[in-house]
């Protein structure tokens, strides 16, 4: 006979008797079993004696804080996922808890249905919750991570540098809790395919992952894309329709270039992302919403906290925990890999055999800035694959020449990160301009002028020529004079 499954073990702290029968209760009707402590000192004993699966812990206990008892956790390398519970309103300690090593939190007073589904969240992966997930009465947490599909999705974050090393450690070690992730870095650097990574490697894989795009919603729109929005709410809202929180329901929420929402939705994703609920457009009722929230952005959020343009205490909720994706001229010793692996996907896109690089054009690539970052790497090789008269390869720079940073200029990667020969000549130098910000501003304009001609005048396709939104766009237009040659339909559609 099979032995039954021992059922997960949970320790629950907090000094009001009456909450600690409530969570005893709820945690035992879910197939648990319960210890339960009212202070600080109680619960050490406890934890010197027994292993658990979870500990969920209040913040403010008679002899110390819960924090206290999450850091004794980590300090001793406790397996113990935690969860800690906080005050109504008190965002300040959740992000505490979670930048401390905590599993979650959970807002005082607690909803059961969330609470039930947090735990459960919490003891799945532990050796007692796999156990437990035989019995015919135990709460029925998703399918078991697959490890195979994480180190798949790591190795699409191509390259070994001692950079990339750091940014795939960091990601599978972030990836074990809850806490809001801000992923940083420069347009085309590949900060979706970080926070894909992200999601694979969480317990959360076998949820959906939403990605969705901040800049390219309408402003009139953001509530409804994001909440949803009932039949009759606005005009063409001819059914119920879920937003994207309700979509990431189990997984994760991607919200990229996060820095472009305005002000009013900032205020409402905060409430959302604090509280777990969300109102949809044209309804008196909250639905509760569990999902992990990834962030991204290219922009300083730091200067544009200090300069009004987003929320601190929304900057602060984000960014719990950092990861820095850093740019291609940092990590120059992965262009062999990335060419190899983009000219791969390009040829098995295009059902032809694998093209190789010459030596010769490796080394133009690598004396290339890029500041494009692998978009461009991709870009180029693409058409060089699309313009190849053979097995040779040969790379057209000419249309993103123009575009690179005087910072980003050749020469400026580390001597010990060049691992393609250095070009036989030097690029001539460029006569220093009387008026710097004139000679920027003309050079912009004459890009955008380029791009917006090239696209018979629709902003969108020349927005996404340049790695720009459409915001981003009109912005320059206005502001260097451009004229566009009257409304365009399609650049405002979106």
């Amino acid at each position: 006979m099979v032995a039954p499954a021992t059922p997960p073990r949970i320790l629950v702290v907090d000094d009001e008797p009456d909450l600690r029968t409530l969570y005893e209760l709820t945690l035992l009707r879910e197939g648990y079993r319960v210890d339960a402590a009212a202070t600080l000192a109680e619960a050490g004993e406890l934890l010197a004696d027994s292993r658990f699966d979870c500990v969920i812990t209040d913040m403010r206990l008679p002899d110390g804080l819960g924090l206290e008892l999450l850091r004794q956790l980590q300090t001793q390398q406790r397996a113990e996922r935690c969860i800690v519970m906080t005050a109504y309103g008190s965002a300040e300690n959740a992000v505490d808890a979670l930048k401390a090593g905590a599993f979650d939190y959970l807002t005082k007073p607690v909803d059961l249905k969330q609470f039930r589904a947090v735990v459960a969240s919490a003891i799945q992966g532990t050796a007692q919750g796999a156990a437990a997930r035989a019995r015919p009465n135990a709460p029925a947490p998703r399918a078991p991570e697959h490890p195979a599909d994480a180190d798949a999705a790591l190795q699409r974050l191509v390259g070994e540098s001692d950079a990339m090393r750091e940014v795939k450690s960091r990601i599978a070690k972030v990836a074990r809790s809850m806490a809001p992730v801000l992923v940083r870095g420069e347009s085309g650097t590949g900060k979706e395919l970080a926070a894909r990574a992200l999601h694979a490697c969480s317990h959360r894989a076998d949820g959906p992952f939403v990605a969705v795009n901040c800049s390219a919603i309408p402003e009139n729109l953001l509530e409804a894309e994001f909440f949803g929005a009932r039949k009759g709410s606005y005009t063409g809202a001819t059914q119920d329709r879920d937003g994207y929180f309700q979509a990431a329901r189990g997984g994760t929420l991607f919200l990229d270039e996060i820095g472009d929402l305005p002000l009013p939705m900032q205020s409402k994703l905060l409430r959302a992302i604090q509280e777990r609920q969300v109102r949809p457009l044209g309804s008196t009722q909250e639905d509760m919403v569990d999902v992990r929230v990834v962030s991204a952005t290219h922009k300083d959020l730091a200067a544009d906290v200090q300069a009004g343009r987003f929320r601190q205490d929304l900057y602060y909720r984000l960014n719990v925990i950092e990861i820095l994706v850093p740019p291609l001229r940092e990590r120059r010793d992965d262009l062999p890999r990335l060419c190899d692996a983009l000219l791969a996907r390009i040829a098995h896109e295009s059902g032809m055999p694998v093209p190789t690089l010459s030596p010769a054009v490796l080394a133009q690539l690598c004396a290339h800035p890029l500041p494009g970052n692998v978009r461009e790497l991709e870009n180029l090789l693409h058409r060089a694959v699309a313009l190849s008269d053979g097995d040779a390869l040969q790379v057209d720079f000419a249309p993103t020449r123009h575009t690179a940073d005087a910072a980003d200029a050749p020469g400026t990667a580390p001597p010990d990160a060049q691992p393609c020969p250095a070009p036989d000549t030097a690029p001539a130098a460029t006569a220093i301009p009387e008026d710097l910000q004139a000679w920027l501003d003309q050079q912009e304009r004459d890009i955008l002028v380029r791009a917006l001609n090239e696209s018979r005048f629709n902003r969108t396709a020349a927005a996404n020529r340049l790695g720009l939104s459409l915001r981003q766009i009109r912005y320059r237009i206005a502001r260097l004079g451009i004229h566009t040659h009257g409304d365009d339909p399609h650049g405002d559609a979106s």
